[in-house]
């Protein structure tokens, strides 16, 4: 086994004192690059902000094990607010900031959140009205109508910062919230010791190759773990530089890869294959430092990895992992002989893993099976879930649901994963949640959603519609279901097909056998 160190023991650690660690011992060097206004901030400049506005937020009445909402798209006020949030002893939840009225609303009332940072542009006309526990909401760099000046909490104060109540292995760092594969998105309780155990796991020796003069352009969202803590968290560790973009844009990234001389790059599929094409143009520039990117969130077409890293000498270094799991269990190497760019790699250091059949049997290598899992990483459970949290967490053991082969090399595959679930883009959509909407519609008497392939996207929501009686299986019906359902969940989680039937296949206890629907674009 390669990977049997730790970069260091996460033992009795917070998050937030790793990071403000780092701010000390790298004052001058930068730390964060914020493109969407160009703003840089040193280490040393970090730390004081981050203090700074733990300190405004207990002096604007933050108690200790409170929530506060994080809703806004990648800036430098989302990670200072992230890691303020717990050094004042509370909890963040990070909310996409592509998401309507109905799924923040839900969040908010879901995780009981007390505060809400946010801006105009991303709020926008979002009813906050009616959430018993939303006490005070400010806004960054827009003003919106009832809300208070972020830039206040940044105001000196005397409030003292609480010494911690509960050890790092109980106390939440982070509750992003995870759409299952059934019912509505579920958060995820992530403790200290999970997150700063996974960095140590992901930049331990043999692992992901990062270093401390790296510098890591990011678009991935930092509402999404993938982009907290393999992203921010673990760059932050290293003391690295974080180049972050609002989201994806092809032709400022080309530009930034160059001026900023970025070295790494974590990607999804779908990012990717715009590279590989602007590659094939001849717009990727020549004169670029990237030593490897890393694909995760979805699985990767071996074509577009062999085909990136010929067009471009860019190795890539696959992934796997979940928010559950902080979320990386998996990760490749990016340098031969052990380059297997099609695999998600071995296991990192401390994680054991099981291949089971269907009787929970371990399978002789090669064989496929459920891929079970346990380590530090793993998720204290569901927030105010019991009942799921055991569902995937069983004797210390978390069950992926993902079907998986194993060679004799113990590099992983992944075969298959949960069922139900749709990976448009590399984000996760709920079955279920889509459904659910469209059930809301009053010409809908039944619906079913899956996945469809689809060569840009992975997969893309496909609707399967049983209308009631009256109404006319046509594009203006199609064009109002789509509409409907616009109005009220984020643009990824939207059915970009409908397709009109007369009923459902259903199992007899009611579920829908989605393996039957698909079955139709195969």
């Amino acid at each position: 086994m390669l990977r049997t160190q730790l970069y260091a023991d996460p033992t009795n650690l917070y998050l937030h004192n790793v990071i403000l660690d780092s701010c000390r011992k790298f004052p001058q060097k930068l730390a964060l690059l914020d493109t969407s206004i160009n703003r840089r901030f040193t280490y040393a400049e970090y730390g004081e902000i981050v203090e700074r506005l733990a300190k405004g937020l207990i002096s604007a009445g933050l108690k200790p094990g409170e929530i506060v909402a994080i809703f806004l798209p990648n800036s430098w006020e989302f990670a200072a607010a992230y890691h303020a949030t717990t050094l004042a002893g509370a909890i963040p939840t990070l909310l996409n900031p592509s998401y309507r009225g109905r799924e923040v609303r839900y969040q908010l009332e879901n995780s009981g959140a007390a505060f809400l940072i946010t801006d105009a542009a991303t709020l926008g006309d979002i009813n906050l009205g009616g959430l018993p526990n939303l006490r005070r909401v400010f806004s960054t760099r827009q003003p919106a109508s009832g809300t208070e000046n972020f830039a206040d909490l940044l105001r000196p104060t005397t409030a003292i910062l609480p010494a911690p109540t509960q050890s790092p292995n109980q106390t939440v760092a982070a509750l992003p919230y995870s759409s299952g594969t059934t019912g509505l998105p579920k958060g995820v309780m992530l403790s200290h010791l999970n997150l700063v155990a996974n960095i140590f796991q992901l930049i331990a020796p043999n692992a992901a190759p990062f270093t401390r003069s790296d510098i890591m352009l990011c678009f991935l969202p930092l509402y999404h773990i993938y982009g907290l803590n393999v992203a921010l968290n673990p760059i932050l560790t290293l003391g690295a530089t974080l180049v972050l973009m609002p989201r994806f844009n092809l032709p400022q990234l080309l530009g930034l890869l160059v001026s900023e001389g970025v070295t790494m790059m974590p990607t999804v599929p779908p990012a990717l294959n715009a590279l590989n094409q602007a590659a094939e143009a001849g717009l990727f520039p020549k004169n670029h430092k990237v030593g490897w990117v890393k694909s995760g969130a979805a699985p990767l077409a071996p074509e577009l990895a062999r085909s990136f890293t010929e067009l471009t000498g860019i190795p890539i270094n696959q992934g796997y992992g979940m928010t559950e799991a902080s979320p990386v269990t998996h990760v490749g190497y990016v340098n031969s002989p052990l380059y297997r760019p099609e695999s998600i790699g071995q296991p990192l250091v401390q994680t054991d893993c099981r291949v089971l059949d269907a009787n929970d049997r371990e399978v002789p290598a090669g064989e496929p099976g459920e891929l079970v899992m346990r380590g530090p990483q793993f998720m204290l459970g569901y927030w105010k879930e019991p009942q799921a949290t055991a569902g995937v967490l069983r004797d210390g053991w978390y069950w992926s649901g993902d079907i998986v082969r194993r060679d004799e090399q113990d590099f992983f595959y992944i075969l298959d994963r949960r069922k139900e679930m749709i990976k448009y883009k590399g984000f996760p959509v709920a079955p279920a949640e889509v459904e659910a909407v469209l059930m809301e519609h009053p010409a809908v008497r039944d619906c079913g959603v899956v996945a469809r392939p689809n060569s840009e996207a992975g997969e893309i929501p496909c609707a399967f519609v049983v209308l009631r009686e009256g109404h006319d299986q046509d594009d203006a019906m199609k064009q109002s279901l789509c509409g409907f359902v616009a109005e009220r969940l984020t643009p990824y989680k939207q059915p970009r097909e409908i397709r009109f039937v007369d009923s459902l296949p259903r199992t007899p206890s009611g579920k829908i056998l989605r393996r039957e629907l698909r079955k139709i674009f195969a």
